[in-house]
């Protein structure tokens, strides 16, 4: 019996040696080696260009068999689903004073019962149209991107699209996602051992800059993990030593964006398990900023190791993402203002991602670490475009919360996203009540106005 196995074994062994011969060679001539010298064979543009004619088809292919059908076709909202004005409190009340009253609109300003209406009418638009609850929702596509069963119009399409999106799993689980495991976990390890290696040495110039290629080598070996195609745009705004980073947030994955085109100093709270290895091993070869857990809510002490650390022009600049939690990249909400008080050169960035080949928002109420990236993992790639803005500094006059206001400002404009002034708590904390009493004291002035006005009268 021995004799009649021994054969069979020797060549399964033979064949699994040379598919892991081959599979991690193809890994380190097309993948680890390119990202070392940072240079790129063109592949994953090539791969985008092909999704994108696959995507088209699909698109025509669904459009054709809904006309044939008779079907309408699902569009989703791109802005609202309510047509807004953008008119002030006191113009959209006069407005309805005017239709539903014959009084003299220049008399004295008095309560009327139609005020009521304006109330309202505001409250079922924000049940209806709740601004700040969607951005915390995936962005809705017009066309069918063959990652998931069906699309909104269909539930089943024709048998070519069948086909096409089981060939599609096959190679997104039986393909990408195991090489992309393979990629993470070399990157991340490289990481670990690289850094403490360089931790090592004696601090000095040498150091850094090791440090510097290390976590440049290691954060591109994570970015093919993603099969992420990034277009960078004026570089030469790209932050400089002793400067603050900013960016809109979008996903855990936008440090890695960011950091595969520059080193940067990390901002945050120290882990346990293998997040906690990594940090660790991490600020041995680079400065980074990390918090104990009763630190953070310390302002004055966050403040103070920021300011620190800025004020030393050899350390590399820090990243931070001042909305605190993740938007859906359709716009950009309110920034916290610590990171604009202490007084340092602001080099914003623009992040926008392509949802077509992938959704890079985590929604962290619905999906844990872990499993948010194994559905980064098993999409077809992350498209994204980076903008990197000339940088900003604190005006005369102005103070951290406008200054926050106007960077933010510019993100939104240069990322093409809606520039709202809610803050991203909102997203698990009640409004508070300091919104509702902005919207009281709008109206009593209108109805008794401004100190100013009743010293003249």
């Amino acid at each position: 019996m021995d004799l009649f196995f021994n054969p069979f074994d020797n060549l399964v062994c033979v064949l699994l040696g040379i598919s892991f011969t081959v599979w991690f060679t193809m890994l380190l001539v097309f993948i680890i080696v390119p990202a070392i010298f940072g240079v790129s064979f063109g592949i994953r543009r090539l791969y985008m260009k092909t999704l994108l004619k696959i995507f088209e088809w699909a698109t025509l292919r669904i459009e054709r068999g809904a006309k044939e059908k008779n079907h309408p076709l699902y569009k989703p909202y791109s802005n609202a689903i309510i047509a807004k004005e953008p008119t002030s409190l006191e113009e959209e009340i006069k407005e309805i004073r005017r239709s539903g009253s014959n009084k003299d609109l220049g008399s004295t300003p008095e309560f009327e019962m139609s005020d009521i209406f304006y109330f309202a009418r505001r409250g079922v638009e924000s049940i209806m149209d709740d601004e700040v609850t969607k951005r915390f929702s995936a962005e809705e596509l017009e066309s069918w991107n063959l990652l998931t069963r069906s699309n909104n119009n269909f539930q089943y399409i024709s048998l070519r699209l069948t086909v096409l999106w089981g060939l599609g799993v096959l190679i997104r689980y039986g393909f990408l996602l195991p090489l992309r495991v393979t990629l993470a976990f070399t990157g991340v390890g490289l990481l670990v051992f690289l850094t403490s290696v360089v931790g090592l040495l004696p601090n000095g110039r040498m150091k850094g800059f090791l440090s510097e290629k290390v976590h440049l080598m290691c954060y591109r070996i994570c970015v093919r993990a993603l099969t992420a195609i990034i277009t960078y745009h004026d570089s030469e705004n790209k932050p400089k030593n002793g400067g603050i980073c900013v960016a809109n947030h979008t996903s855990p994955i936008d440090v890695i964006i960011l950091a595969s085109d520059g080193c940067y100093a990390m901002v945050g709270q120290i882990h346990g398990g293998l997040m906690g290895v990594i940090q660790r091993s991490m600020v041995k070869a680079c400065p980074h900023v990390w918090f104990e857990r009763s630190e953070v809510k310390d302002r004055h002490l966050v403040a103070k190791r920021l300011s620190d650390h800025v004020q030393d022009k050899s350390k590399l600049p820090i990243l931070i993402f001042p909305e605190g939690t993740c938007i859906n990249n359709t716009s950009v909400m309110m920034f916290k203002k610590g990171s604009f008080e202490i007084g340092a050169t602001v080099y914003p960035v623009a992040i926008k991602y392509d949802p077509r080949f992938g959704d890079a928002f985590w929604n962290s109420s619905k999906f844990g670490m872990v499993n948010y990236l194994l559905r980064m993992m098993s999409s077809w790639a992350i498209v994204c475009s980076v903008w990197y803005l000339p940088p900003m500094s604190r005006e005369e006059g102005e103070d951290a919360v406008q200054f926050a206001n106007r960077v933010k400002a510019a993100i939104a404009r240069q990322g093409g996203l809606v520039d709202l002034l809610w803050d991203g708590g909102l997203k698990r904390a009640k409004v508070k009540d300091t919104f509702k009493e902005e919207q009281q004291k709008l109206y009593s002035k209108m109805l008794v106005g401004t100190q100013e006005d009743r010293s003249r009268s």
